[in-house]
C-alpha cells in the first residue's frame, strides 16, 4: 500500500503545475510581490485606511455598481493573469523544452500555471461576496449578478488571448522553413521515453494537455536546439506584442481620463500591475546579472532629471501664478514682517467690522456667538458633518447657521462644512427652498476614491503630461485634478469658483467664514486660506498677557501670496489642499523661494480646536462685551480622549519599530492633549460665558466603524446616520436647541 501512495506523491511532486509553482518562489521572487499586494489588498490588510479593497470588492463604474462594473474588474484581472503567464513563460519556458514540441506551447503553459491565478480567483470571489453581503447589504440575487459579471469579464479576456495565440501559432508555422516543418512533423512519431536529465533542466513527469488530460513529456533530442529556440522565440515575440498593446491602452486611457467612462480604478490597477510584471520580467530577462546595477543607474538618471526640473511631478494650486520671476520670499524676515503687529491690527479691525455686521443681523442685543470646529477623517467626516449641520439647522429653525460666524477644521470635515455652507447660501438667495433633504447629504457622501486611483495609474504613472487652462493659466492634470473634478460633479458644480466669489457674502455676514488651512512640509507651519486676511491667526495663543509675543507658526495665504494672484485661487483647490492626505493626493507646491509644498491640515489641527481657540482668544474683549454666550460646536469623527485604536505591540518586531512609529500612531492624540489644555486656559479667561458642545461619530460596533477613505459603504453610511441618535449626541442637540431656537 505504501508504494502506490509514494508513487502518487512523487508524481504529484514532479508534475508541471507543481514545478512551475515552486519555480516562481525559487526565481524572480519580486514578481510574487505583485501577487502579495493583490491578495493583501483584497483582504483589506494593504492600504485599508485608503479604501483600496473597496475598489476591488465593490467597484463603481460611472457612479454605479452593477454587473458591468464587476465585469470590468474581471477584465482587468484577466489581463493581469495573461501578462503574468506571458512574462513567466518568457522567463521559464526554456526550462521545459518539451513544450516547444507540442501544439500551442503557450496554451499548455497557461493551463499548467494555474495554481496562483486559481487561488486568487477563489479568494477574491469569497471576499467580494462577503463584502457585498455584510457591508453593502446586497441581496444574494444582486451578488450573484456581480459574480457572473466578474467571471464573464475574466473569461472574455482569457478566451480572446488564447484566440490571439492560436493565430500566432499558425503564423509561426507558416514562417517556418521546409526543413523546420519536417522536423516539427517528427513529433507525431516521438519516442515515448522520458526526457533525459540533459534534455530537461527541471524534472517533469506529468503535465496537463489542452484537454486537461495528464500527459507525459516526450523526448526532444531529435530536434535541433536552433529549432527549439526558434519556436520559443516566435512565441516570445507574439507575447511581447500583446504586452505592448496593453501598455498603449493604459496611455490612451490616461489621455481620455476626463470621461467618467474610462475611470476604471480596480481594472486600471490590475492592468498597471500587468505592465509592471512584464517590465520587471523583461528587465530581469535581458539584463540578467546586470539588473541591479542598471536599475540603480536608471534611478540616478531620473534623479538628475528631477533636480534639473526636466522631470517635474509637482502639483500646483489652480488659479495661482507660477512664474520663476514672481515668487514670494519664504524666510524668517518675510515671516516676521507678515505677522507684524501693524498687519495683525489691520486684519483685526476688518474682522471686527464683520463681527459688527453679524451682530446687526441677530434679533438680540447680546446674541449667542457660534463657531464650529469640524474634524478631518475622509468621507466619513464630511458625511457626519453635513448630517449634524443639517439636523442642527433644521431643529433650530435656521438658528444654527444664522448664529454661526465661522467654521474651522481639517480635511473631510471641511469638505462637508463647505458643502453645507454652499447649500445655505443658495437658500438665502432663493435658489433652493429645502436644503434638509437626504439627497444633499448623499452628494457629499458619493465616491471620490475611484477617479483618484484611476488617474494615479493612467495619468500620473503611465501617460505623458496633459494640461488644462484655468484663469488664463496652464496647469497639469493629475490625481489632484481628478479629485477636484469628481468633487465638482458630486456637488453639482456649485463650488467650482474662485475663493473670492464668497468674499462679499462673508463680509456682510450672510454666510460663515471658512478657515481652511494646510501644513507646510518644510517646517511644519500652517498656511491659512481665507478671503479676508487673518494674520492674527499666525501667532499662537498665549494666556499670559505679560509673556513675550509668540513666534509666528503660520502664514496668511491671501496677504503672503497677493502678488501671485491669491484672490484667483480656485475654491476646490483650497479644499483639496486642506484635505491632501499623503499618497492619496499629491502635495501642492506654492510659488515661493525656497520651494514650499503643503499637505493635509490634520497634521497640525485635525479637529479645528486650535484655530477656534486662537480666534476666540484674540477677539475675547469684543465677544465678552457683545455676546451672551460664546459657543463652540465641535463635530468630531472619533471619540474624544484618545481611546480609539490604541497603539499596541503585537509581535517582537514592534520592539524595533515602536520608537519610530510612536509619534505617527499617536499624532492626533498629542494634538488633542495640547489643544484641550489651551481650551482650559481659554475657559479660565472667559468664565461661564464660554461653552463647548461636542458631537461625536461613535459606531454601534467598534469593528464596523466607517473607514477613513474617500468611499463609504452602505453599512457605513447607515452607521453614521444612526450615530446621530446616540444618547450623547441627542443631549448635545437638545442643549443647542435650547440656546439657539
Amino acid at each position: 500500500m505504501i508504494n502506490p501512495i509514494k508513487n502518487y506523491l512523487t508524481g504529484f511532486r514532479y508534475s508541471l503545475p507543481v514545478q512551475l509553482f515552486l519555480l516562481h518562489f525559487k526565481k524572480y521572487q519580486v514578481l510574487l510581490l505583485i501577487w502579495f499586494i493583490l491578495f493583501s489588498t483584497v483582504n483589506g490588510t494593504f492600504m485599508h485606511r485608503f479604501g483600496a479593497h473597496i475598489l476591488f470588492l465593490y467597484p463603481e463604474y460611472s457612479g454605479k455598481t452593477n454587473a458591468l462594473s464587476a465585469m470590468l474588474v474581471g477584465v482587468g484581472v484577466g489581463i493581469f493573469v495573461i501578462c503574468w503567464n506571458i512574462t513567466t513563460f518568457i522567463l521559464h519556458s526554456r526550462q521545459f523544452k518539451f513544450l516547444a514540441a507540442t501544439t500551442q506551447p503557450f496554451l499548455k503553459y497557461c493551463i499548467n500555471n494555474f495554481i496562483l491565478p486559481t487561488l486568487f480567483l477563489a479568494f477574491y470571489l469569497e471576499e467580494a461576496v462577503r463584502f457585498a453581503r455584510l457591508q453593502e447589504l446586497l441581496p444574494y440575487s444582486t451578488i450573484f449578478a456581480l459574480a457572473i459579471g466578474f467571471l464573464a469579464g475574466f473569461a472574455f479576456v482569457i478566451a480572446a488571448s488564447f484566440l490571439y495565440f492560436f493565430g500566432a501559432d499558425k503564423t509561426i508555422y507558416q514562417r517556418m522553413s521546409p526543413r523546420d516543418k519536417v522536423s516539427l512533423a517528427r513529433k507525431h512519431h516521438p519516442s515515448h521515453k522520458k526526457p533525459s536529465a540533459k534534455e530537461q533542466r527541471i524534472r517533469v513527469d506529468w503535465y496537463f494537455s489542452a484537454t486537461f488530460r495528464l500527459r507525459q513529456p516526450r523526448r526532444v533530442s531529435h530536434y535541433s536546439d536552433d529549432f527549439l529556440e526558434n519556436i520559443f522565440g516566435q512565441h516570445h515575440l507574439a507575447a511581447i506584442f500583446s504586452i505592448l498593446f496593453v501598455f498603449a491602452a493604459l496611455i490612451i486611457a490616461g489621455y481620455l481620463q476626463d470621461s467618467v467612462y474610462l475611470q476604471l480604478p480596480a481594472g486600471s490597477i490590475t492592468v498597471f500591475f500587468a505592465v509592471l510584471v512584464a517590465g520587471i520580467g523583461g528587465f530581469s530577462h535581458f539584463m540578467r546579472a546586470w539588473s541591479i546595477p542598471f536599475a540603480l543607474l536608471i534611478f540616478l538618471g531620473v534623479n538628475v532629471l528631477y533636480q534639473q526640473n526636466i522631470l517635474d511631478p509637482r502639483n500646483t494650486a489652480y488659479g495661482l501664478t507660477y512664474n520663476k520671476g514672481n515668487v514670494a520670499d519664504y524666510n524668517e524676515t518675510a515671516l516676521l514682517h507678515a505677522a507684524s503687529s501693524t498687519a495683525i491690527a489691520a486684519d483685526s479691525l476688518a474682522y471686527i467690522g464683520m463681527l459688527e455686521k453679524w451682530k446687526a443681523k441677530q434679533k438680540e442685543a447680546h446674541p449667542v456667538f457660534v463657531m464650529a470646529a469640524v474634524s478631518g477623517g475622509g468621507t466619513r467626516a464630511s458625511t457626519f458633518t453635513v448630517n449634524v449641520m443639517r439636523l442642527l439647522d433644521s431643529t433650530t429653525e435656521g438658528g444654527f447657521m444664522h448664529h454661526n460666524f465661522a467654521v474651522a477644521g481639517a480635511s473631510g470635515g471641511m469638505l462637508g462644512a463647505a458643502w453645507y455652507r454652499e447649500l445655505y447660501w443658495k437658500k438665502t438667495k432663493g435658489e433652493l427652498s429645502n436644503i434638509y433633504t437626504a439627497d444633499f447629504t448623499d452628494a457629499i457622501a458619493n465616491d471620490l476614491l475611484n477617479p483618484v486611483f484611476s488617474s494615479f495609474i493612467t495619468r500620473d504613472l503611465m501617460s505623458p503630461p496633459q494640461y488644462f487652462s484655468y484663469a488664463g493659466k496652464r496647469f497639469k492634470k493629475d490625481r489632484g485634478y481628478a479629485f477636484e473634478q469628481s468633487l465638482n460633479r458630486n456637488t453639482h458644480g456649485w463650488m467650482n469658483k474662485p475663493m473670492s466669489a464668497y468674499a462679499n457674502a462673508e463680509t456682510n455676514a450672510v454666510i460663515p467664514q471658512l478657515f481652511l488651512s494646510a501644513v507646510i512640509t518644510r517646517d511644519g507651519r500652517r498656511v491659512f486660506f481665507n478671503n479676508h486676511s487673518a494674520r492674527f491667526l499666525t501667532r499662537p495663543f498665549l494666556s499670559d498677557s505679560n509673556a513675550h509675543v509668540a513666534y509666528p507658526d503660520a502664514i496668511d495665504f491671501k496677504s503672503f501670496f497677493r502678488n501671485q494672484d491669491a484672490a484667483k485661487l480656485n475654491f476646490l483647490s483650497a479644499l483639496r489642499m486642506n484635505a491632501t492626505f499623503p499618497y492619496i493626493l499629491p502635495n501642492v507646491w506654492l510659488p515661493a523661494e525656497p520651494v514650499i509644498d503643503v499637505m493635509d491640515a490634520g497634521f497640525r489641527d485635525n479637529t479645528g480646536l486650535e484655530t477656534a481657540t486662537r480666534f476666540m482668544a484674540f477677539f475675547r474683549e469684543w465677544l465678552s462685551a457683545n455676546c451672551s454666550k460664546v459657543v463652540l460646536i465641535q463635530i468630531r469623527d472619533k471619540r474624544e480622549g484618545g481611546w480609539d485604536s490604541p497603539y499596541e505591540s503585537t509581535n517582537i518586531f514592534d520592539l524595533i519599530t515602536k520608537p519610530a512609529l510612536l509619534t505617527q500612531n499617536n499624532l492626533f492624540r498629542f494634538q488633542e492633549y495640547a489643544q484641550l489644555q489651551q481650551w482650559n486656559l481659554l475657559e479660565q479667561l472667559y468664565g461661564s460665558l464660554l461653552q463647548r458642545i461636542v458631537f461625536e461619530y461613535s459606531p454601534q460596533r467598534k469593528e464596523d466603524a466607517a473607514s477613513l477613505s474617500f468611499h463609504l459603504t452602505k453599512r457605513e453610511k447607515k452607521d453614521i446616520e444612526q450615530s446621530l441618535a446616540n444618547s450623547a449626541n441627542r443631549h448635545a442637540f437638545t442643549y443647542t436647541c435650547q440656546l439657539l431656537k
